[in-house]
């Protein structure tokens, strides 16, 4: 009984201290939030299109290899 005790203590000691740490967030105003989504989509495009071209190389010389 007294583990049961204890661990609801040390549960609501923990939810007590993230609360606390959760209201020391910055939390990103909507401008910026829109720029890093812009900034993520084009390393993702960027990414995305470099995959492509080494996968199109790497098929290019295989070819020439087995050919």
């Amino acid at each position: 009984m007294s583990d049961i005790k204890s661990t609801v203590q040390r549960l609501g000691s923990y939810l007590g201290e993230v609360g606390v740490e959760f209201k020391k967030v910055s939390w990103p105003d909507k401008q910026e939030l829109v720029d890093s989504t812009y900034v993520v989509i084009a390393f993702i495009v960027i990414l995305a299109v470099t995959t492509l071209c080494c996968d199109k190389v790497i098929q290019f010389v295989l070819q020439l290899i087995i050919a």
